[in-house]
């Protein structure tokens, strides 16, 4: 069955919740010369702005936007404030040497949603913000052996006591009765936000702090000390980029970061008597086990916000138009809800849009500053944004300023990644690992499911996940 969509694209639901995209900022009006121009008004860049105006409020700082600050990631994913580290550890082991670096490392992200919440309950930030648990429900005994594993993975690497925890299938389904639960593994401590609102109040906190945000402006080349644009040239002797899933459009970036699409459906509000079949009493979120992946999270206004994978990869690193999405992949979420939660089936679909995420060659974020170039970036968190983009505002913001803190010395900073391969060889890698994932999908459904899949191994080697 295929449910009606009442809008797809127009950037994402959370715009539409709130009356559509802002109203839109002045574009760069000829040249100008700023202390540090940020490229992207997303969450790395707002988040960098902040924290460079707040601990020198005299430096000049602007944000160049070809669209609105807000108009990529930051206004469009699934509202996961989680501090998590989604990335291989032993990655940036094998580069530092430095164990204790890295959990550190893990710790500053479990940090990072108190910062999130503590700033934007200082500057009033309304943005539908609650405290819960993150639910990684396993529906096969594959999938359990793989929660078990990342339960172990991350005690192993510092956990502290009472951040994740694995329960079985009963209790998993007494929160939400997810079809088929064998288990989960809880993860204590995020959150659930409202992006668009979050990135909206950050932008005009921001302003509010002197930040000068260009939009409609869109950067045509990056030199030393410069930024030239469609409306002008900016001259700074440090230039961030923070484009993330959109970086491959930039002057000689085309292969720095694979933009990898995600899409979300939403339905409309949930009746009562759903509600109670369904639980979901604790607006958790929600994710499966499956190598393919879904994300869910119950809404402030009761709806239900189901994501995962459409159409993965464009060819050419190419991004959607404002968000729109194919219809199959419509159908491909709505047939994810009714599986995981089957007295939702017949909810009608309100909105449907995607987004694109930077992925890096080896899958792991990094960020970094050159001085003697004036150049700074950060990017690739392959889909745990709403939280590391904080950390990395908070780390670019000492690197620029010179603040020797405990920040600039975790193992993500000025770490140097060689770039993706040139077409068509990118296209049929992603495309690929994702054939393998949905076969290793059904593969373990056909055979009960007791061990993961050869074909999910074969597909992480593929693409050096």
């Amino acid at each position: 069955m295929t449910l009606p969509v009442a809008r797809n694209g127009d950037v994402s639901f959370w715009y539409s919740q709130i009356g559509g995209p802002p109203p839109p900022r002045l574009p760069l009006a000829g040249d100008r010369n700023v202390d540090v121009c940020i490229i992207g008004a997303g969450f790395t860049g707002l988040w960098t702005a902040w924290y460079l105006k707040t601990q020198q409020p005299d430096l000049a700082v602007a944000l160049v936007e070809r669209d609105f600050a807000g108009f990529g990631a930051s206004g469009r994913n699934g509202g996961w404030l989680t501090g998590a580290f989604a990335w291989s550890r032993e990655k940036y082991l094998k580069a530092t040497g430095d164990r204790d670096g890295v959990i550190a490392m893990g710790q500053a992200l479990r940090d990072t949603v108190e910062e999130v919440i503590g700033i934007a309950g200082a500057e009033r930030i309304a943005a539908d913000i609650r405290r819960t648990n993150g639910l990684m429900v396993a529906c096969t005994p594959a999938q359990m052996e793989r929660i078990r594993a990342t339960h172990d993975t991350e005690i192993a690497w510092g956990a502290p006591s009472g951040r994740v925890e694995l329960i079985g299938g009963r209790e998993m389904r007494a929160r939400i009765d997810v079809r088929d639960a064998m288990g989960a593994l809880v993860t204590h401590g995020v959150a659930r936000v409202q992006p668009a609102k979050l990135v909206r109040g950050l932008a005009a906190a921001v302003e509010r702090l002197g930040v000068r945000i260009w939009e409609g402006t869109t950067v045509t080349e990056l030199g030393k000390g410069r930024v030239q644009t469609d409306r002008g040239r900016i001259s700074a002797p440090v230039i961030v980029r923070a484009t993330e899933g959109f970086t491959a459009g930039l002057p000689g970036q085309g292969r720095t970061l694979l933009p990898l699409n995600s899409a979300i459906v939403v339905t409309e509000p949930v009746p009562e008597r759903v509600w109670q079949q369904i639980g979901w009493g604790g607006f958790e979120l929600l994710s499966d086990a499956s190598h393919t992946y879904s994300y869910a999270q119950r809404t402030a206004d009761d709806r239900i916000a189901m994501g995962g994978r459409g159409v993965p990869y464009r060819f050419g690193s190419r991004t959607d138009t404002r968000g729109q999405t194919q219809a199959a992949t419509v159908q491909k979420l709505h047939a994810i809800l009714r599986r995981l939660l089957p007295p939702a089936a017949d909810l009608p679909l309100a909105h449907a849009w995607c987004g694109v995420l930077g992925v890096p060659r080896d899958w792991c974020a990094s960020l970094g500053y050159d001085r003697a170039a004036g150049f700074a970036w950060a990017g690739g968190y392959v889909g745990t944004g709403v939280s590391t983009s904080n950390l990395a505002g908070r780390t670019l913001a000492d690197l620029i300023l010179g603040r020797d803190t405990d920040l600039v010395r975790l193992p993500w900073v000025n770490r140097q990644v060689r770039e993706w391969e040139a077409e068509p060889l990118r296209w049929l890698g992603v495309h690929g690992m994702y054939q393998l994932y949905s076969r290793a999908d059904a593969h373990e459904a056909r055979s009960g499911g007791k061990r993961t899949s050869v074909l999910a191994r074969i597909a992480n080697r593929l693409v050096g996940r």
